[in-house]
């Protein structure tokens, strides 16, 4: 088996694109060699386009990827880890619309080096845009059983720089301290931890004065509940077609 065909992800089935379904998948493929891991997050908005099964070295990665969806946890089992092995190197996913698979969405381009994960964001699409990507370096170590590591990726155009909160339910925002300030639109956070339990999520524009965040919340999503020595991503985004009402996502990093 060539390299390209031992890129193929861990709990990646060895089926084509135009497959609607996994019950006929053998057995996941495991590549040999230096590796790190990857995954794949739709964030495209477009009706049309928004819909896509993935491929990887010419094999399936993930089928019928819908909006704020991550692959290739979306598969059945036993491909249902948040990321999967692949070969050290520059390597590509290929987007195919789902309800057409003759018809390539885009072609993401990412690197990723031994040991290292990687999340690759599927983005734009709006009014016929290109479809391009945003590429994160994740740190997925072991929490301790007493917290849990997040992180806060912005990927809403509409919304631009915020501030962003994470509380207890129906805190006063006044009085919060944010977990990032003026988080740029393709930006991330630094990695931070909180103790287990329920929170919210609230994203203000950046700069609002304390007095006024509780009445310029662009995008809120409640409840956030996370558990001990687990990760997290917290992804903000336009809805499904661009644009307002924006919302947030949850990732499980690990």
């Amino acid at each position: 088996m060539s390299n390209r065909a031992k890129a193929a992800v861990s709990g990646c089935l060895a089926i084509f694109l135009s497959a609607c379904g996994t019950t006929t998948a053998p057995d996941a493929l495991v590549p040999s060699g230096p590796q790190g891991r990857v995954r794949l997050v739709n964030v495209i908005t477009d009706a049309t386009r928004g819909r896509v099964n993935a491929s990887l070295e010419g094999l399936v990665f993930g089928v019928d990827i819908n909006y704020a969806v991550s692959a290739p946890a979306n598969l059945g089992a036993p491909a249902t880890a948040p990321y999967a092995a692949v070969l050290a190197g520059n390597r590509a996913f290929v987007l195919k619309r789902t309800a057409d698979t003759t018809v390539t969405v885009a072609t993401l381009n990412f690197a990723v080096v031994d040991g290292q994960d990687v999340t690759v964001y599927a983005i734009g699409g709006v009014g016929g845009s290109a479809i391009t990507s945003v590429v994160t370096t994740d740190i997925n170590t072991a929490a301790a059983s007493t917290e849990t590591r997040l992180r806060l990726v912005n990927l809403s155009p509409t919304a631009g720089a915020v501030d962003v909160f994470l509380t207890a339910v129906g805190a006063d925002l006044a009085t919060a301290t944010p977990r990032a300030t003026a988080l740029a639109y393709r930006g991330q956070s630094p990695y931070f931890t909180v103790a287990p339990g329920t929170y919210q999520y609230r994203a203000v524009p950046a700069g609002t004065a304390p007095a006024n965040r509780a009445g310029a919340v662009l995008i809120t999503l409640s409840p956030v509940t996370v558990a001990g020595g687990t990760g997290r991503t917290i992804v903000a985004a336009d809805n499904n077609v661009g644009g307002a009402p924006l919302r947030a996502f949850v990732l499980t990093d690990r």
